[in-house]
């Protein structure tokens, strides 16, 4: 499982710093560099971006997502560019590192009750999260469970496909690497929108009495 492990490069006043550490950082400053240089010599394609994830989330979530959109685009174009960027040799991808998927759907939870309250009012956001109100732990106890399932579906599709890749390249290594890359990127692209969109609807379920479409979030929990 070493392939998989995550592995400390060097230390910052005793603190661990692994190699997944440093290229979340890379992403960070990959994603910031190239947000700055397309605003700035094709805005056009920014635009384009945030209208397709406005108009997706939007029709998900029953509600205007743009008053959310900063938040969820930011995990769609982290999630993505980190997926992407880690087919690049000495990049590894974050979230191959259990503590990354964890902490972005530890986000997603705590922004479920963040973004309810600051619609609803506590008072209001409470009651209406379980009636009668004797069956808010367990609907408490349902959030931490779909917000473990984010943290593992990312997670083990993460390392799926970087096995399956490492498989093939073992066994075809002439043939292979440019159609799983292809794959990888095409894979890592699907998860981010995946991310996204429970995320969103996770949202919509704490700002909204009307229940997300639930046949779309089926689909979406069960790839």
């Amino acid at each position: 499982m070493d392939e998989v492990t995550a592995k400390v490069v060097f230390e910052i006043f005793g603190i661990p710093i692994t190699d997944t550490v440093t290229s979340t950082w890379m992403v960070m400053a990959i994603v910031v560099f190239g947000a700055w240089y397309i605003g700035k010599k094709a805005p056009v394609a920014l635009e384009m971006l945030v209208d397709f994830l406005n108009d997706s989330l939007s029709e998900v979530m029953g509600m205007d997502a743009m008053p959310y959109l900063p938040f969820l685009g930011t995990f769609a174009v982290f999630i993505a560019a980190a997926n992407v960027l880690s087919l690049i040799p000495g990049i590894e991808n974050p979230a191959r590192d259990l503590n990354t998927p964890a902490a972005l759907a530890l986000t997603v939870f705590g922004s479920v009750y963040y973004f309810g309250i600051r619609q609803k009012g506590f008072k209001k956001f409470i009651s209406e999260l379980a009636d009668p109100i004797f069956l808010l732990p367990f609907e408490f106890i349902g959030q931490i469970t779909r917000t473990l399932s984010l943290t593992l579906r990312l997670f083990g599709n993460v390392i799926s496909i970087e096995l399956i890749v490492a498989i093939l390249l073992s066994l075809v290594p002439l043939i292979a690497p440019s159609i799983m890359a292809a794959y990888g990127a095409a894979s890592g692209l699907i998860q981010a929108y995946i991310f996204t969109v429970l995320s969103s609807t996770y949202i919509a379920s704490g700002v909204s009495v009307i229940a997300p479409n639930e046949e779309e979030m089926a689909g979406l929990a069960s790839t």
